[in-house]
């Protein structure tokens, strides 16, 4: 089943460091395309960011990568569905995280609560260091509680996807199908307001083991 996505979609992929979201991107990007949708990946802007100066970015330079994101974005969805490798949203949990900074937490969630579809890429996978941007396997539980705090303080849904390699891939096409069985009216997306319903996150934890058990139920469900 191929979820019915049209040009001006935009499937968000958050989540914690080395957690696979470039890989996700990439494989649903490549099997949208597949299946006869224009879709296009887009890179993360803070890695070019960080490769380019040889360093990671101080507190002011933050809102300048988060703005860069977004406008890629968006310029993607112009021509196709856009499939997002992170949103401005990281950069401002990062910029909390890093620097007590909560400042672009408005302009990223007005921008997020737009977006199709946010998936969240779970803590399943082992930490792999990339030799600049990652600090350590202990960051990633506490990014990834502000990612869900932020995204709860917004009410925009999300799946959290769980597995590796075509495994990971299968449940993040599910989580795109069944959200469509609940898409928001137009009226409520134009108004900025996320789709209700389908949402199986856990709302208490990040084991994977307890999601993986609530989205198997909720797909049963609705099967």
């Amino acid at each position: 089943m191929t979820p019915a996505l049209s040009a001006g979609c935009v499937i968000a992929v958050l989540g914690a460091e080395s957690t696979g979201k470039t890989a996700l991107a990439g494989a649903l990007a490549e099997r949208l395309t597949q299946r006869g949708i224009v879709a296009t990946q887009v890179p993360e802007y803070l890695r070019e960011w960080c490769e380019r100066e040889g360093r990671t970015p101080r507190p002011e330079e933050q809102a300048a990568i988060a703005a860069e994101q977004s406008r890629r974005i968006a310029l993607a969805a112009r021509h196709g569905v856009a499939v997002a490798d992170t949103t401005a949203l990281m950069t401002a949990v990062y910029s909390e995280w890093l620097f007590d900074d909560r400042s672009l937490y408005a302009e990223a969630l007005a921008a997020q609560a737009g977006y199709t579809m946010t998936l969240l890429t779970a803590l399943d996978l082992p930490w792999v260091a990339d030799g600049m941007q990652r600090d350590g396997p202990h960051v990633r539980e506490p990014v990834d509680a502000l990612v869900r705090a932020a995204l709860g303080r917004a009410g925009v849904s999300y799946a959290v996807v769980h597995g590796s390699g075509g495994e990971r891939l299968g449940n993040a096409w599910n989580a795109l199908n069944l959200a469509a069985q609940f898409e928001a009216p137009a009226s409520r997306r134009a108004a900025g307001r996320a789709s209700e319903g389908w949402q199986w996150s856990c709302e208490k934890c990040s084991d994977p083991v307890c999601e993986h058990r609530l989205f198997t139920e909720l797909v049963a469900r609705r099967s």
